[in-house]
């Protein structure tokens, strides 16, 4: 990635695939594929039942500032989730609320995940626009910070490109890095799929996940003593 604190080029996975990712029905599904890259358990919708599919425009920000917020809303091409990292400081709900959220709906993003705070929620959920964060308050901020947009961001660990597909459910948010989406699509297909038919054999009365699993013979290994 060039050595700009702005970035403007960046490859994106087709719309094609980033739309079959969005009929996948559980973040953990795509998780299990992976068996990484979930951001922590505190980053959460604002509102139960949100779902988010979309391409990463990242955003580092610093402390209570969020002039490159702007800056990034008005970057945002269809199907856009704004990525913005903070190092974890949710003190202030002011970095983003409704009528960034406003701007960022009619510019056609996908949603919003950030692991600072946000306010405005109950707008925000009237205009039905996905916004995940770590907390919620009416803290305000300022306009004179630099940050970047368009590089490499950390949020708990997980490393977030430019382009990457950032899903989000009520359970999780888990980034799918570009370079390997095509093939995480496919084994989560074929995980949801084995999954649809165990849920079927489970409802015929074949038996539970306990023996039609195999976790009955770990069970057995074990030795352990059973009351009869």
């Amino acid at each position: 990635m060039p050595d700009y604190d702005v970035v403007t080029n960046y490859d994106k996975p087709s719309k094609e695939l980033v739309a079959k990712f969005a009929t996948i029905e559980e973040s953990a599904s795509i998780y299990e594929v992976m068996q990484k890259n979930a951001l922590p358990g505190n980053i959460k919708p604002i509102w139960p039942g949100t779902r988010m599919c979309g391409t990463a425009l990242t955003v580092r920000n610093y402390f209570d500032d969020n002039l490159m917020l702007h800056k990034g809303i008005d970057m945002l091409q269809p199907g856009d989730v704004m990525v913005i990292a903070c190092n974890g400081y949710n003190r202030s709900g002011g970095l983003w609320g409704g009528m960034m959220s406003t701007s960022a709906k009619a510019r056609q993003s996908a949603g919003l995940v950030t692991d600072g705070a946000v306010r405005d929620s109950m707008l925000i959920k009237e205009l039905d626009y996905p916004v995940f964060s770590s907390g919620i308050n009416v803290f305000t901020t300022s306009k004179l910070a630099k940050g970047t947009i368009n590089q490499t961001v950390v949020i708990g660990g997980v490393s977030i490109s430019p382009g990457d597909i950032i899903f989000g459910d009520n359970d999780a948010v888990v980034v799918i890095p570009k370079e390997i989406a095509q093939e995480v699509y496919e084994k989560t297909v074929a995980r949801e799929e084995k999954e649809s038919l165990l849920a079927k054999r489970i409802f015929a009365g074949e038996g539970t996940t306990y023996d039609l699993c195999g976790y009955d013979k770990i069970f057995n290994s074990l030795n352990l003593k059973v009351q009869a």
